[in-house]
C-alpha cells in the first residue's frame, strides 16, 4: 500500500509505517545502482532502521556490534539478529530473510572473536557469491577491525558505506518530511511539560527528566545528550545536566538532541528564564544576540544556495564571544546529526565544502553567546527544511519574552 501524502493518514498506522520503510529501501537501492555499489554490509542501527524499519535494542547495539544487515542493490535484504531477537522483525516487508548474527567483538563473541567473524566473512561471502558471483568490493561501515580483516580474507575488497548512506539520507522523502514533523510536534509538546515544570529549586536533572519523560511518553525513543544546563553551567557551554540546584534568575538553556517519534531526530534549542523574575540587561543582551545570529543565518539558507557563501555571509560573532562559540554554523539532521557540519569561513583558507543545499534537506542552525565576564551563556538553534523556494522552520517554539524584551 502507498500512503495518499495528499489526505491525513495515520502514521501510527502499520501500513504507513511499512510504506515508510519500503520508500526508503527503495530510495537505498537507488543510490546504490547509481554509486555503482552492488551489495552493503551495515551494522550501524541507524542505518540498518533507515533501510530496513528493524530495530532492536539501540544503545546496546552502538556500543556492542551483534546484528547487521546485508543488502543487495539488486536482490534480497538479509538481516542477521542476534539469538532471540528473530521475531522483532517479522512482518517487516524489507527483510527477506533472518538469520542468527555472529559476534564481532570480545563481549558479542563470549571471547571467540576470532573464530566468530571468520565465521561471519564466511557466510557473507557465500551469500554474495550465490547472488553475484566472486566476491569482489563490499560496502561497509563501522565494523570492528577484527571483522574487517576477515572480510578481507574472504576475499572483498572492503570500501566506505558513510559517503553512500550519507548521500542516501541527505534529501528527505515526502513521507519522511511526514514523520519528522510530528516527530517535532510531539517532542515541543515534551518542551512545553519541562518549561511548564521548571523552577527555582529543581535541579538540572529534575527539570531535564521532565522533558525525556514526555518525549518516551510520546513514543520517543532516547535523547543523544543530556545538554541542559543552568545559571553558571551556561558558560561555557556543552556541560551537560547534573545537580545543581536551579536559582531564580537563572539561565536555564535546553538542547533537545531527541530521537524521536520513528526514529526521527528532534533537534532545536531554546534559553529560558529561571523563576518568576526580570531578566537583567547582560542576559537580555546575550539573548539578543544570540536571536540575532540565529535569525540572519537562518535567513541565509535556501535551495541552491553554496555552502561557502552561507559561510562567508554569516553572522559576524563579535571578539568577546569567539573563543566560546559554536564549532559549526549549523549541521543537517534526519534519524541522528547528519552531513553538513557547516564550519566557519576562515579568511586566506580555502573553505572545505564544495557543496550546496537541496530542496529536501533539513539543516540546524546553531547559535551560542556566552560571556566569561558574567559566565553565562544563550544556545539557540532551529530546524529548518529546505523547500523548493526558501525554508520552512519546524521548530516553531516561542522564544523567551522575558528575555526578548527592550
Amino acid at each position: 500500500m502507498t500512503v495518499d501524502l495528499s489526505a491525513p493518514f495515520d502514521l501510527d498506522s502499520e501500513p504507513a509505517r511499512h510504506d515508510l520503510y519500503l520508500q526508503r529501501l527503495a530510495n537505498t537501492r537507488r543510490h546504490m545502482v547509481a554509486l555503482g555499489t552492488p551489495v552493503m554490509l551495515v551494522r550501524d542501527p541507524f542505518n540498518i532502521r533507515y533501510v530496513t524499519g528493524a530495530t532492536n535494542m539501540t544503545i546496546f547495539n552502538l556500543m556492542v556490534p551483534a546484528r547487521y544487515l546485508l543488502v543487495f542493490a539488486e536482490g534480497p535484504a538479509i538481516l542477521f539478529d542476534y539469538l532471540g531477537g528473530e521475531h522483532l522483525s517479522a512482518g517487516l516487508p524489507t527483510i527477506d530473510e533472518v538469520r542468527i548474527a555472529h559476534g564481532l567483538s570480545h563481549v558479542s563473541s563470549n571471547g571467540s572473536t576470532g573464530s566468530e567473524v571468520a565465521a561471519m566473512a564466511r557466510e557473507i561471502a557465500a551469500l554474495v557469491r550465490g547472488h553475484l558471483g566472486d566476491p569482489g568490493t563490499l560496502a561497509i561501515d563501522s565494523f570492528p577491525f577484527a571483522a574487517v580483516d576477515a572480510l578481507r580474507a574472504a576475499g572483498f575488497v572492503v570500501t566506505d558505506a558513510d559517503p553512500l548512506m550519507s548521500r542516501v539520507r541527505r534529501v528527505k522523502l515526502p513521507i519522511e518530511v511526514a514523520y519528522m514533523r510530528e516527530a517535532m510536534r510531539r517532542t515541543m509538546g515534551a518542551v512545553r511539560r519541562m518549561e511548564s515544570a521548571l523552577r527555582p529549586g529543581m535541579t538540572e536533572n529534575e527539570v531535564w527528566s521532565t522533558f525525556v519523560g514526555a518525549l518516551v511518553a510520546g513514543h520517543g525513543e532516547m535523547v543523544s545528550t543530556r545538554l541542559l544546563e543552568s545559571g553558571p553551567n551556561t558558560y561555557p557551554y556543552f556541560q551537560e545536566c547534573g545537580s545543581r540546584t536551579i536559582e531564580s534568575g537563572d539561565l536555564v538553556c535546553l538542547d533537545t538532541d531527541a530521537i524521536a517519534f520513528e526514529s526521527c531526530s528532534v533537534d532545536f534549542s531554546r534559553t529560558f528564564l529561571a523563576g518568576d523574575v526580570a531578566a537583567r540587561p547582560e542576559q537580555r543582551e546575550l539573548y539578543r544576540r544570540a536571536h540575532e545570529q540565529l535569525l540572519h543565518n537562518s535567513s541565509l539558507i535556501g535551495p541552491g544556495v553554496a555552502f561557502e557563501d552561507v559561510a562567508r555571509r554569516a553572522w559576524p560573532v563579535p571578539e568577546e564571544h569567539r573563543s566560546s562559540r559554536y564549532y559549526c554554523i549549523g549541521h543537517g539532521l534526519g534519524m541522528i546529526g547528519e552531513y553538513p557540519n557547516l564550519p566557519y569561513f576562515v579568511e586566506g583558507t580555502p573553505y572545505p565544502l564544495d557543496d550546496e543545499f537541496e530542496p529536501g534537506m533539513v539543516f540546524c542552525v546553531e547559535s551560542y553567546v556566552g560571556s566569561g565576564e558574567s559566565g553565562q551563556g544563550v544556545k539557540l538553534e532551529n530546524q529548518l527544511l529546505v523547500t523548493e523556494t526558501g525554508v520552512e522552520v519546524m521548530s516553531d517554539y516561542p522564544f523567551e519574552d522575558r528575555l526578548l524584551a527592550k
